[in-house]
């Protein structure tokens, strides 16, 4: 007995002593090791702090970035609120002392006086986002490596189990389940399939003008908060254009998902523990309900399609594609499953709001401070519906002033002002040996504000950039990519850009407006780049 109580015992320290020293590779010597790696390349960044990293510096970074506003003026260097914690890392340490960056990037001219910038000779930092290093990444050759790989060698990073309740879908999967997806979305956002949308899209825009005329004084001027304005706007478009529905019909869904995504960034911000997402806790519980509610939602709207032939809505033309694919594949279990489509639901839910209302909340309040913008883009659009004629799809291929203002914004305010990607095994990057199980996050806001890239007047909007198309403005390098780059880029960039051509170009045939005196400039990001005090202007119907 007393021989196999030692047993016991025996087993019971073994099994404690392999806990232990596993947990000691994952909180202390793994990081450590990865930082030395870093280092011996020249690499700089922030001191290993245990487990935690800098996820502490970086809230209370952003806190105090949210505590103030800032002037609005012709230089739109907003990288300091709107990513605090990034851009301090970048400032503090970007210079390398080696390594990447030792050549000089590709440099488009430009005139004018600018905000901070990347130093040109060290483009690669990092910090720590608890125990794994955040590789920050605007060096040019490195973007295109990881931006143009094929290989499927720098996947989307795992994510928070809790936050894939709220983010899933094509735009998160790797490898060969990423490619079928594609292969099945891709015909959904086709030009003649965009052209069916457009009528649903003139619809919705029509309601909104509609709705602020009803907001006119008798001295035909009102204020507005666009932000929530465009959230309407676009959540009434994809319910129409995805679902065949409403935003009063989808009312709940978008409650849900706002609630998610509230309840997401807390997880962002905190360190994953494994099997946390087992734990009854009142955040877990709600996300999960929540999660299940949107399930049910669009389950009950995919069953309402069985059997029925309606491809004129996103939803119907996903399960045109996905039946297809099966027969071309002759498998029923060739293409996307149930659970996959509610995924691809969720996405286009997602990526079809907060986005596009980002886009044109931006181009808005810009055309707004920049009334010679805004005349030049009336006029165009004037001359080119000739002065009230019929709005119709091809027409908005005309409007070359209203697509370079809208590029521009992007550029200056992009809706997703970082991307984020792993490094599953050790792999040469540049002139960067990066080691596996890092991530590497690519700062859209800080490539698109580099003064090396784009000149000295780098903050400054000016549309006539992109003059000659954005292949010309860049000179094809990945210096400009808020919507991805590569392989990966946006699948439904033309989607978006439709429908923000047609919402600009009808609010100028309606209305000029001006920035509010109530208007508070604060850039903040979470999902996306918006106003966090809101963004009111004053309209003047014409």
């Amino acid at each position: 007995m007393v021989e196999l109580g030692n047993i016991v015992v025996g087993s019971i320290s073994y099994v404690l002593i392999f806990v232990v020293y596993k947990v000691w590779v994952s909180i202390w010597w793994r990081p450590k090791k990865m930082e030395r790696q870093l280092k011996r390349q020249g690499v700089k960044g922030t001191p290993y702090k245990l487990l935690h990293g800098d996820l502490k510096e970086s809230s209370e970074a952003l806190a105090q970035a949210c505590s103030s506003a800032m002037p609005i003026s012709h230089s739109h260097s907003i990288a300091a609120r709107a990513m605090p914690y990034v851009h301090r890392t970048v400032q503090k340490y970007g210079p390398c002392t080696g390594g990447a960056g030792s050549e000089s990037s590709p440099r488009i001219t430009g005139q004018g006086q600018g905000g901070d910038y990347l130093c040109p000779a060290g483009k690669v930092t990092y910090f720590w986002a608890g125990v794994t290093p955040r590789i920050i990444v605007a060096d040019q050759e490195m973007l295109k490596d990881i931006l143009s790989n094929k290989s499927g060698d720098f996947p989307k990073p795992d994510t928070n189990p809790l936050t894939k309740l709220l983010v899933t879908g094509f735009a998160t999967y790797n490898g060969e389940k990423w490619a079928k997806h594609k292969k099945i979305i891709q015909p959904a956002f086709h030009f003649d399939k965009l052209k069916v949308m457009f009528h649903s899209i003139h619809g919705s825009c029509s309601d909104m003008i509609k709705r602020w005329e009803k907001l006119e004084e008798s001295n035909a001027s009102f204020e507005i908060d666009v932000w929530p304005e465009f959230l309407k706007l676009t959540g009434d478009i994809i319910s129409k254009t995805g679902f065949g529905s409403n935003f009063e019909d989808g009312r709940r869904i978008f409650q849900i998902l706002k609630e998610l995504s509230d309840l997401a960034i807390q997880t962002f911000q905190s360190v994953y523990i494994p099997g946390f997402k087992f734990i009854p806790t009142k955040r877990n519980t709600r996300m999960k309900k929540l999660e299940k509610e949107f399930r049910d939602s669009i389950m009950e709207k995919i069953n309402k399609r069985v059997g029925q032939s309606h491809n004129e809505d996103l939803l119907g033309m996903l399960l045109e594609s996905n039946s297809e694919f099966q027969k071309l594949e002759n498998s029923k279990n060739a293409g996307m499953t149930i659970t996959d489509i509610i995924d691809e639901c969720k996405l286009f839910y997602i990526a079809g709001h907060e986005t596009t209302s980002s886009l044109l909340t931006w181009t808005i309040v810009l055309l707004s401070y920049y009334p010679e913008w805004q005349a030049r883009a009336r006029d165009e659009v004037l001359q080119v519906f000739n002065s009230g004629s019929k709005l119709d799809f091809d027409a908005l291929n005309h409007l070359k002033i209203v697509t370079m203002i809208l590029n521009e914004v992007m550029r200056v305010y992009p809706p997703v002002i970082l991307l984020l990607r792993n490094s599953h095994k050790e792999m040469r990057v540049g002139k960067i040996t990066l080691p596996a199980g890092v991530q590497i996050g690519l700062p859209i806001l800080l490539v698109h504000h580099d003064r090396e890239l784009w000149g000295d007047d780098v903050d400054e909007f000016k549309p006539e950039r992109f003059a000659g198309g954005v292949s010309n403005a860049t000179n094809n390098q990945p210096c400009y990519f808020p919507f991805s780059w590569g392989p990966r880029g946006c699948i439904g960039q033309s989607y978006a850009m439709l429908e923000a051509k047609l919402a600009v170009a009808m609010i100028l045939l309606n209305f000029s407006f001006e920035l509010s005196p109530t208007y508070v400039h604060a850039p903040s990001s979470t999902l996306v780049l918006y106003p966090q005090h809101g963004a009111h202007i004053t309209f003047h119907k014409l």
